[in-house]
């Protein structure tokens, strides 16, 4: 029977682990919590590939326990119902190690429906999920679990398991001459995720042509299979929004190359709309009125590239980045109106003063005309007259930033104010 090389090659031990050394290492605490033999629940976070499942099996084996599996994508309440009709029988006679896989796709009663047993011990509970569990997972199964995080493997630990799986492949279908760096491009493009790697690697042998009884591995051919590999993405999860973030961070930190490879990661992923959605949005945030302009330019660039689509929209795009990055920065656009907002949500209204209000109001019935006056006819188109309602007068929400643009302005109106 055909068994996946991926699935042959899958560590049986803890030392066999690729990476994870900060919680699997010598005296990592995952690691002493198996070897003491006393499991508790556990939320295992991480991207895929990174050896959750396989450090749940090795739980298992080295448990009393039965273990159980279930895939949250396609288990129902049913599935759960049967094995907590397992408990108390001969088949399970130490309680039951559950090994739940994306437990985020469970709704609220699925599990709660969980709860009583993981509490009582019948039931150990070890849930798998590539989304952040605070944001996914019911607060009452959080607090009755452990969260060990796994990280995303370096290419150098995925190489490991690669040059293991090079071995078991030989066996499998010939000796093989690889053309130099294959296997670290196999490993490199795999984005962390092992088993994306070997999957890669299998190909590579299923295909590869015989020649002086060697199977020839070469370069092109793995550029090819690894190519759509290179990273993590999801636009509905964490690793939209740390890549959309991430962006928004090198932007208003006024790192341009860092700034162009997050969108460079977006733009591999096809996630137009998301690069365009933050690059609009630091144009306000991040630099405001210290370059106005930049708003009005960024526009122009994110239009052209939703209408040139991809690849060309890569151009403007890196031209709008390039442009943010190197911007001066003000951030009073979004100080001034958080301060505003937090007024209005805590009910600092109050009646619009009467100057003003709509003039249909004005007529017979009022006490006294509307008295609003036209800046528009004062020296300076300014003239000084109440606009805040009676119990905010006074109040400062936007303050100059120290760039040369918003100085400038504060000069002219202190100037024409005065």
């Amino acid at each position: 029977m055909y068994r996946p090389l991926a699935d042959e090659i899958r560590p049986q031990n803890l030392d066999e682990v690729f990476g994870q050394q900060h919680i699997l290492g010598e005296n990592g605490l995952l690691r002493r919590i198996i070897k003491s033999g006393d499991i508790p629940n556990m939320i295992f976070y991480g991207p895929s590939g990174s050896g959750k499942t396989t450090v749940a099996n090795i739980i298992a084996k080295e448990t009393n326990r039965q273990l159980r599996r279930l895939n949250a994508t396609t288990a129902s309440l049913s599935d759960i119902k049967d094995i907590i009709a397992e408990l108390d029988t001969f088949l399970t006679p130490n309680g039951i190690l559950l090994y739940l896989d994306e437990i985020q796709y469970f709704n609220k009663k699925q599990q709660q429906s969980l709860l009583e047993f993981i509490e009582n011990g019948k039931i150990t509970l070890i849930a798998s999920t590539t989304e952040n569990p605070y944001f996914y997972i019911y607060n009452a199964v959080l607090s009755r679990s452990t969260v060990f995080e796994f990280k995303e493997l370096k290419t150098d630990d995925v190489l490991k398991a690669v040059m293991r799986a090079v071995s078991i492949a030989e066996e499998r279908y010939g000796k093989a001459q690889a053309e130099d760096g294959v296997y670290r491009l196999i490993a490199a493009n795999s984005g962390g995720d092992v088993r994306k790697a070997i999957n890669a690697l299998e190909l590579l042998f299923k295909a590869a042509e015989r020649k002086d009884g060697y199977l020839q591995i070469k370069m092109d051919d793995a550029g090819i299979v690894s190519q759509k590999n290179a990273m993590h993405y999801d636009k509905d999860g964490d690793q939209h929004f740390d890549a959309v973030s991430a962006l928004m961070k090198s932007l208003r930190g006024s790192d341009t190359d860092a700034a162009l490879h997050y969108l460079a990661r977006l733009l591999n992923a096809g996630d137009l709309p998301g690069a365009c959605r933050r690059i609009l949005c630091s144009a306000s945030e991040d630099i405001g009125m210290a370059y106005p302009q930049a708003a009005a330019i960024v526009k122009a660039c994110v239009d052209s590239a939703l209408q040139l689509g991809l690849p060309e929209g890569r151009l403007p795009l890196a031209q709008a980045v390039i442009l943010l990055a190197t911007a001066p920065k003000s951030n009073s656009v979004v100080m001034a109106i958080d301060k505003a907002m937090a007024d209005v949500k805590a009910g600092k209204a109050g009646p619009i003063p009467r100057e003003l209000q709509n003039v249909h109001a004005d007529g017979a019935g009022f006490e006294r005309d509307q008295g609003y006056k036209y800046p528009h006819n004062f020296p300076g188109h300014w003239v000084r007259q109440q606009y805040l309602p009676d119990n905010l007068v006074g109040t400062k929400y936007y303050e100059y930033g120290d760039n040369k643009m918003e100085q400038a302005a504060k000069k002219y109106w202190d100037g024409i104010k005065r």
